[in-house]
């Protein structure tokens, strides 16, 4: 009896040890998968928002030429919106290969599409040396970008949420979400430092070096990205035979409510930056006199501010009720849109440099803990396209419609009021769905509990 008890005893510690080792094992993947997440999303974001700021400073003078400044700036920022229009076909479509052949492999395509198209725009030829083929080249690349993007964001949470401990995917989805203001970050360095140039080097060799920096940064992603695990979640479909044959039917079919929801729920998450940098960047140095680099300095500030505070939004939403952490998180918006505006519109670069800080910390708090909301409401099977439909929809409607909007209302009205109303209209769509997402995800987690205990029955 003793020697059974010893051994039961020795498969006990043996138990312990395997569980334990698992769990280590859970632990690090799931933070090199986040971190990959960041990387990735840093490096796609970086190459999206280089273009932002050069359409705001640079596009409308050397690819759409024309008589009127303000015509020039709303091409621009027309071509920067075409990067929007493709993102939803990106998110088909990548979201299509991610849930059936898997998230990592998915988002190694997706990082060199993107790579290939922001180096390729650093050598384009511009309209006085090559005509309207110029400004074409630079649609057709845009629109590409717009796809590699429409399929990255969704794959970098998904992985980073699939990887996560039970409970904590909105803290691990976050390592995705940081990849935005970091992105931004160094694209808005990288011009600050170029945009120091005597204006003849920035307008003609200045303003490439940004893009192809994106060649380098590629690189360093690629290392970290092939070096993650597929996510558990994708390995588990692949290993049961559930995977979905055709993954936006099945999100069309029985999954339309979440898409919506989920569309408004991205609203200022996704506009506030560019109401705050492409957008706020055009109108201060055309408008009211600010000196790119004095303004991108600005910006840059503000950026620096995100990045410090976005991931204390996933700490809220994980420790508070959800619904509290969403009104807690946007509301504020409401009063620091308008500040930030009239705080730039002083000509005080300290005053505008505190306006878009303060109006940086809600939307901010809320980008953090969106994804992990997103990639929770939706099932494992449809999770990429699902969620990447949602937000690309998002970004071609409301997003990249916020620099050449907010400029038509000013050059209509006269006045920044309208594009202030814009912006607070953006919050109260965003709270309204948001709110109606978590109700939703807690009546379908309810009713998979009932199905549960039937079937146990």
């Amino acid at each position: 009896m003793r020697n059974l008890g010893n051994i039961a005893a020795g498969i006990d510690f043996w138990r312990r040890n395997l569980a334990a080792s698992s769990l280590d094992t859970q632990h690090r993947q799931a933070r090199k998968a986040g971190i990959a997440s960041f990387v990735g999303t840093t490096i796609e974001w970086y190459d999206f928002y280089a273009y932002s700021t050069a359409a705001a400073l640079v596009l409308g003078k050397l690819f759409f030429p024309t008589s009127s400044p303000v015509v020039g700036t709303l091409a621009a920022f027309a071509s920067f919106w075409v990067g929007f229009l493709a993102r939803p076909i990106g998110g088909i479509v990548f979201g299509h290969l991610g849930d059936k052949m898997g998230r990592k492999k998915t988002l190694i395509i997706t990082l060199m599409l993107m790579g290939f198209c922001t180096t390729a725009m650093g050598f384009l030829p511009t309209y006085a040396e090559a005509g309207v083929i110029a400004p074409v080249l630079l649609i057709v690349l845009r629109l590409m970008q717009g796809i590699a993007m429409g399929g990255e964001w969704g794959g970098a949470v998904v992985l980073s949420s699939e990887h996560a401990p039970k409970g904590k995917e909105i803290l691990y989805s976050a390592f995705a979400q940081q990849g935005s203001p970091a992105g931004n970050l160094l694209s808005t360095v990288a011009f600050l430092l170029v945009s120091m140039l005597p204006d003849h080097q920035f307008m003609t060799w200045g303003w490439r070096v940004p893009f192809l920096m994106s060649a380098l940064l590629v690189v360093v992603g690629l290392f970290i990205r092939a070096s993650v695990d597929e996510s558990p979640a994708m390995k588990e479909l692949q290993a049961k035979n559930k995977v979905v044959k055709l993954p936006i039917g099945e999100v069309l079919r029985h999954h339309k409510a979440l898409v919506a929801m989920g569309v408004g729920a991205c609203v200022i998450a996704l506009s506030a930056t560019y109401f705050k940098t492409t957008f706020a960047l055009s109108w201060a140095v055309t408008s009211i006199g600010f000196d790119r680099t004095q303004f991108l300095s600005v910006i840059t500030f503000a950026i620096v501010v995100q990045l410090i505070v976005q991931p204390f939004g996933a700490v809220l939403a994980t420790r508070l009720d959800l619904k509290k952490a969403i009104i807690y998180m946007l509301a504020p918006e409401i009063v620091a849109l308008p500040i930030m505006f009239w705080m730039i519109s002083t000509g005080s670069t300290k005053l505008a440099m505190f306006g878009m800080a303060l109006a940086s910390i809600p939307h901010s708090l809320y980008y953090a803990a969106m994804a992990g909301m997103l990639a929770k409401a939706f099932p494992a099977q449809v999770r990429y396209t699902g969620i990447s439909l949602a937000y690309q929809i998002c970004g071609m409607v409301f997003a990249g419609t916020t620099p050449i909007l907010g400029q038509f209302l000013l050059s209509a009205t006269g006045s920044i009021v309208s594009v202030v109303a814009l912006g607070v209209v953006h919050v109260i769509i965003t709270m309204v769905c948001a709110l109606m997402l978590v109700s939703r995800m807690r009546s379908d987690e309810l009713a998979r509990e009932q199905s549960g205990v039937a079937q146990r029955v």
